[in-house]
């Protein structure tokens, strides 16, 4: 070990066993940090925040200690690959998403904010997995015990400060004091209990995607979702391309929104939407891995045309990760009389809000249009969905798929209706009855 890499050593030791500043009201403040499959997108990582705040908000319910949901940065996304943009990593949420508007339902912070107020040494890391056995004699239970790693893990042993390094969103200076792998099968609910009584600071569940929402669908669900508003600049930028490509605005369409998440519970069926339709033309992989659930170009663009037919409409909005040539081959095949349009980001915005926010803006685009065509099993196409459920829409222009060629009325989504807080209740009571 040379010189700087012992002093580098002793500063890294000397932070671990530093006593944490004590939170601004003097309690007992837990923060809970996570992370996800490497290879998951976007749309299913905002899934796993879900569940994670949900774990959260029940903690701080149940327990006296404050707990605080660390918010990981985004980055190294598969999708998002556009080569002027270099390496996507470190994007705080607030690039996307109105975090205030989040808080409301349960404490977050970014990252940054963590390092600041707690430092760069997380107390414990859980690393979530599967039970190398699967089902016990094929029954489901809930369950969880410490075991040996199945996969290599992320983390190693520094053999200089006995810390734990890692891949930690690319923040070379944060390690880990313990590092076990958990064999867990179950909800957020499973562990929660196990969670509360880790007696550390800062705790980081890795692989959050291992655990299943509590209770899908139900006020919690919907309570986080609805606080998941997308930032006011992406959704500025989305207003007004609407605007100027579709005339569309939320007092003509009827999607205008209550400034907190909380106050805005519309009746189903009172959002119309503006004059075009949407459709998530999902490619890319899929072209490979679903090749006999999805359209061929030619095929989505019949199906599209039929669709704009009976809608009575002559536009179609159409958010794709098909290359340029794909799109112009769906135009083609769409027809004379109807018009394709797709958002193509001023240089600026690509920069400053990235291929994630590209993609936000799509989805906002596509929850404000008249109709909704989606792509099977795509959680893209299920976060719109849900964007146009909270909005009011009508079921039935949500919840359709594009069908494989030859067919034009396909299974359709999976439909989950939104439930406010007394409707679940009263649902609940009509069940037991």
């Amino acid at each position: 070990m040379n010189l700087f890499e012992a002093a580098s050593a002793l500063a890294l030791l000397a932070i671990c066993f530093a006593e944490s500043p004590p939170s601004e009201d003097g309690s007992d403040t837990r923060y809970i940090l996570y992370d996800v499959n490497p290879g998951e997108g976007f749309n299913l990582r905002r899934d796993v925040f879900m569940r994670m705040a949900v774990l959260v908000k029940k903690l701080n319910e149940l327990y006296p200690q404050k707990f605080i949901l660390v918010l990981p940065p985004w980055g190294r996304i598969w999708h998002w690959q556009t080569q002027e943009l270099g390496y996507q990593v470190k994007i705080p949420w607030s690039t996307f998403f109105d975090v205030e508007s989040i808080n409301r339902f349960v404490p977050v912070i970014e990252l940054e904010q963590f390092l600041r107020d707690h430092g760069p040494i997380i107390d414990s890391v859980i690393y979530m997995q599967n039970y190398a056995e699967g089902w016990t004699n094929g029954k489901w239970e809930d369950k969880f015990d410490y075991r040996e790693c199945i996969d290599p893990p992320r983390y190693r042993k520094e053999d200089e400060t006995g810390l734990y390094t890692g891949w930690f969103w690319e923040y070379s200076e944060m390690r880990t004091k313990e590092f076990k792998c958990l064999s867990v099968q179950g909800h957020t609910e499973t562990i929660r209990e196990h969670v509360a009584k880790k007696d550390v600071t800062a705790l980081m569940l890795d692989r959050g995607e291992s655990v299943m929402h509590d209770r899908f669908g139900d006020e919690n669900y919907w309570g986080v979702r609805r606080s998941m508003r997308f930032s006011e600049e992406l959704g500025l930028i989305a207003n007004t391309f609407r605007r100027s490509k579709f005339g569309s605005t939320d007092e003509k369409d009827y999607t205008t929104r209550s400034k907190k998440w909380e106050d805005f519970k519309p009746e189903r069926g009172t959002a119309k939407g503006g004059d075009f339709l949407c459709v998530h033309l999902r490619r890319n992989d899929y072209v490979h891995s679903r090749k006999n659930q999805i359209p061929s170009i030619k095929g989505a663009a019949e199906q599209i045309r039929r669709k704009l037919e009976e809608k009575g409409l002559k536009t179609v909005f159409v958010s794709t990760d098909a290359p340029m040539e794909e799109f112009e081959q769906f135009k083609d095949n769409l027809g004379s009389g109807f018009e394709a349009v797709k958002f193509v980001p001023e240089s600026d915005v690509l920069k400053k809000y990235k291929d994630g926010g590209v993609a936000v803006i799509d989805q906002i685009v596509c929850s404000h249009a008249k109709h909704f065509v989606g792509s099977a099993e795509s959680t893209f196409t299920f976060r719109i969905q849900e964007e146009r459920e909270i909005m009011g829409f009508a079921v039935e222009d949500t919840f359709g798929m594009l069908c494989p060629d030859g067919k034009f009325d396909c299974e359709k989504g999976s439909i989950w209706k939104i439930a406010y807080p007394a409707e679940v209740r009263k649902r609940e009571k009509h069940e037991e009855l």
